[in-house]
């Protein structure tokens, strides 16, 4: 829900850059807004404070006394105390202020994303367990980095790996991602440390042996 109509279409834009996302629509307003999911299954609302008609906060209202189990991402120039712990108290699972970055919002969308899809693991958990699922975040977010690691390309790495379902190599990851094999498979060694990648090594009929990197979901 955005009135904005350029920053509707950096909000479309971004999301398209994050996998497992799927556009539904564009409102302007909160009545728009009721109108467009009265007959539609809606998981996700980036939702604008301000807006004209029903405002983005009357509108939130009406969603949670509905019944309905919507999950709402604040995207908003509001930014003082009171918007934002109106909007916690209404159950918004993240806020991001305008002027905002698209490393910003990204983020908002891999965390909720990796905490949905954790919480959607119907096992039996302890202490550990639910708190690492309820506060779950990529490695680019949570880790203090090494020196000379950047965390917008350990997104990016992060996130092209996920969307391979199977081994890769540094040679096909640096092409998508834009960097050099070396820097690269720095970027992986750290992943793999922190757990979250999976290496192998492969021998070829000529040649020296291939490391060979997964994604650990």
């Amino acid at each position: 829900m955005e009135d904005d109509p350029l920053v509707a279409e950096l909000n479309q834009l971004y999301l398209q850059q994050v996998t497992g996302f799927r556009l539904d629509g564009v409102v302007r307003n909160g009545d728009e807004a009721l109108r467009f999911m009265r007959n539609r299954s809606v998981q996700l609302i980036l939702l604008d404070l301000f807006m004209p008609k029903l405002d983005g906060m009357d509108f939130l209202k009406q969603v949670r006394s509905s019944g309905r189990s919507i999950d709402v991402i604040m995207v908003t120039a509001a930014r003082n105390g009171n918007d934002i712990a109106k909007a916690l108290r209404h159950g918004v699972v993240d806020y991001v202020v305008k002027p905002f970055t698209a490393e910003r919002l990204q983020t908002a969308l891999i965390t909720y994303r990796e905490r949905i899809r954790l919480l959607a693991q119907n096992d039996l958990l302890d202490q550990q367990e639910i708190d690492q699922r309820i506060l779950t975040k990529t490695v680019a977010e949570q880790t203090e980095l090494p020196k000379g690691l950047e965390r917008e390309t350990l997104r990016q790495v992060e996130e092209q790996l996920r969307q391979l379902a199977d081994f890769t190599t540094t040679q096909q990851l640096s092409g998508e991602i834009g960097i050099s094999r070396v820097s690269l498979r720095k970027y992986l060694a750290y992943l793999a440390e922190m757990g979250r990648v999976e290496t192998k090594l492969t021998y070829r009929a000529i040649g020296r042996p291939v490391n060979m990197y997964r994604y650990k979901e």
